[in-house]
């Protein structure tokens, strides 16, 4: 994974994405929260059909996450990682 794109910085401790830190990683970020909101909106009485709206979304964005953040996503333990 180290030679594709780098929008996210890893997390210090766990697995996943930390902050994004290009304008990539924070325009992805965005959309993910805006499309979130509105479906919010949209469902708001309805929660079977937000979840089911949100789902691919969701997915989506973790996808974008884990193949841009530098060095993959990978269990880390802190500073000595």
């Amino acid at each position: 994974m180290d030679d594709g794109p780098e929008w996210f910085a890893p997390k210090r401790y766990g697995l996943g994405s930390g902050l994004p830190i290009s304008w990539q990683g924070w325009a992805v970020t965005l959309g993910f929260i805006v499309v979130t909101i509105l479906l919010c909106l949209r469902f708001s009485h309805r929660p079977v059909q937000l979840i089911a709206a949100l789902a691919p979304f969701f997915v989506g964005f973790m996808i974008i996450c884990a193949r841009t953040t530098r060095g993959g996503w990978r269990w880390r333990w802190g500073e000595d990682d």
